[in-house]
């Protein structure tokens, strides 16, 4: 399949071609092979990035999250010393946070969908690549295009835009409008579509089971309107789609593939079918979704002959690098299908002008954290915060009427303490009297109710229960004693109980007792100043749901 250099998403002029088809002229096997791996760099020791991940060639890398300036420096270094510039990745869904310690967390996906304004999309992708960049990524993976159809979904939850196609594609083009700004190019995930199934394909084959047509108006539909913008790359999800698999293929045996291993998902339905001339990137291959499907020295050399353009992550790179080698001696993957890939990536490169300014300015980084970065962070909680349910009118609440406030954050998150300790902290200066649960503390609770109201007028639970990589689920697990346990919500009907999602906004499934209930959708001080001020009335709830808080169970909205 050749590549159209002069076509979207590269559309590259006849310069920028001569540098494309120049340089892979130059270039050796290895250097071709290294071309294919975008690793992870742990450390930014020189001689670890020089012998370690430099000798290797590599088409880029991501580089572990930590302060701004140890990254510049780490990745100043790495293009300073790679004859062929390099893609450097970082995780921009929310904020620079998923790349720089010192960055600024603007928000998820979901809370985007609940003011429904794209405005704050653009933002979103304007301040996360704005910060990176300067700090010297050029490759964002994001915007997450997933639709958030199924509430048990452990993975996708918060990080989506919410169910509605047409909102996703509109915030997503919004997102890729503020990282092309700041010369960074987005990646489209998770193709084919996570979201529909509840499993995590870091730890299985994730299934998206929709029938063809339901797919083609819903993920097909995204897919569509992003690739005509222009989007750079797709990157494709340890995610099967059998009905398209066979509909491509009616000889193939039952089973799942991930797509990352099928040739008729990546090259058939992305490439021919979806007319994608763009970089496909596989999602992390260190993921058992990955490698579960076949041995890994086959799996290696195969993703790529299959379609993927780059290799994300590695188990071992020296290990990989060898099994890819191994794979074109073995005919697994031919030397044409690696120079396409490679052309690919290159052309990457010279889209983004890397290969006349491989970095940013360094003065640029005075942008990182910046105040104007975190105002716009705190008008979208304003506006995003959402009041799903308050049946019993417990709000606003107020220190004169219920003075004795018992605070229980739960989640289990490294974020727990800090949040505690800020709420703590802002509700003692409204004038409350917060006690902060401890489960050790209220064992002398757990069989008597007036030992419980003496101590307390009202309860309010904050849930920080955060989607995260390899959890099979994100519900409240609770502190128990003989099945009664002292923080579950026995209390509804003795003291007004509140309860605050800062991030699974599903929770009312596990709470149904509890009749205030708000979903946040983010744990950043600024979702949480924004909070205080609507819990004690001095703002409005201005967000509405972009998915269904009350999970398709009638009963959960009274």
């Amino acid at each position: 399949m050749s590549v159209d250099l002069k076509a979207k998403p590269f559309c590259l002029n006849n310069s920028q071609i001569r540098w494309v088809q120049n340089t892979l002229f130059s270039m050796s096997e290895d250097e071709k092979i290294g071309q294919l791996f975008l690793p992870i760099a742990f450390s930014s020791d020189e001689n670890y990035l020089r012998y370690e991940i430099l000798r290797y060639h590599v088409g880029g890398l991501l580089f572990k999250t930590s302060p701004s300036h140890e990254v510049r420096k780490a990745l100043q270094f790495m293009q300073d010393n790679s004859r062929i510039p390099l893609l450097c990745a970082a995780n921009l869904e929310f904020g620079s946070t998923g790349f720089l310690e010192d960055g600024t967390l603007f928000g998820q996906q979901m809370g985007i969908g609940a003011t429904d304004k794209p405005e704050y999309a653009y933002r979103m992708g304007y301040v996360s690549c704005r910060e990176a960049a300067a700090a010297g990524c050029n490759y964002a993976f994001a915007p997450v295009s997933d639709l958030d159809l199924n509430w048990r979904n452990p993975i996708i939850n918060v990080r989506s835009y919410g169910c509605d196609p047409d909102r996703v594609l509109e915030m997503c083009k919004a997102y890729k409008r503020g990282a092309d700004e700041n010369h960074v190019a987005v990646s489209v995930k998770h193709f084919p579509g996570d979201g529909v199934d509840e499993v995590d394909q870091h730890l299985l084959v994730s299934v998206n089971t929709m029938p063809i047509d339901q797919w083609e108006s819903t993920y097909g539909k995204i897919y569509r309107g992003m690739i005509a913008d222009g989007a750079m790359s797709f990157m494709v999800g340890h995610i099967d789609h059998p009905a398209w698999r066979h509909k491509l293929n009616p000889d193939l045996p039952e089973g799942t593939v991930p797509a990352t291993l099928s040739k008729e998902l990546m090259t058939g339905l992305l490439r021919e079918h979806l007319g994608f001339n763009g970089l496909i990137i596989t999602d992390a291959t260190p993921m058992v979704g990955f490698n579960c499907a076949m041995k890994h020295a086959d799996a290696v050399p195969t993703t790529i002959a299959a379609g993927a353009d780059i290799f994300l992550f590695n188990k071992n790179l020296s290990e990989d690098f060898e099994y890819m080698k191994d794979g074109i001696r073995r005919g697994l993957l031919t030397r044409e299908r690696v120079d396409e890939a490679v052309t690919r990536i290159l052309a990457a490169k010279a889209a983004l002008g890397l290969h006349e300014k491989r970095m940013q300015d360094e003065a640029d980084m005075a942008c990182i954290g910046c105040s104007q970065h975190h105002a716009w962070a705190r008008k979208l909680a304003e506006d995003a915060v959402t009041l799903v349910k308050d049946t019993e009118g417990n709000l606003p609440l107020n220190p004169k009427k219920t003075k004795r406030l018992l605070l229980e954050v739960l989640g289990g998150a490294p974020s727990e303490g800090s949040i505690a300790a800020y709420m703590q902290d802002k509700l003692a200066k409204e004038g409350f009297e917060v006690t902060l649960y401890q489960p050790e503390d209220f064992s002398t609770y757990q069989f008597g109710v007036k030992p419980f109201t003496d101590q307390f007028d009202a309860v309010l639970y904050i849930g920080n229960i955060e989607n995260a990589s390899n959890k099979t689920t994100n519900r409240i697990n609770w502190f128990t004693f003989w099945g009664h346990g002292n923080n579950v919500p026995w209390f509804v009907h003795e003291v007004p109980t509140v309860f605050c999602s800062l991030a699974n906004p599903y929770h009312l499934v596990d709470v149904p007792m509890i009749k205030t209930y708000v979903n946040c959708y983010s744990n950043n001080t600024e979702t949480l100043d924004a909070l205080v001020e609507k819990l004690m009335g001095r703002d409005s709830f201005r967000g509405a749901s972009p998915t269904d808080p009350f999970c398709g169970k009638e009963y959960l909205r009274y």
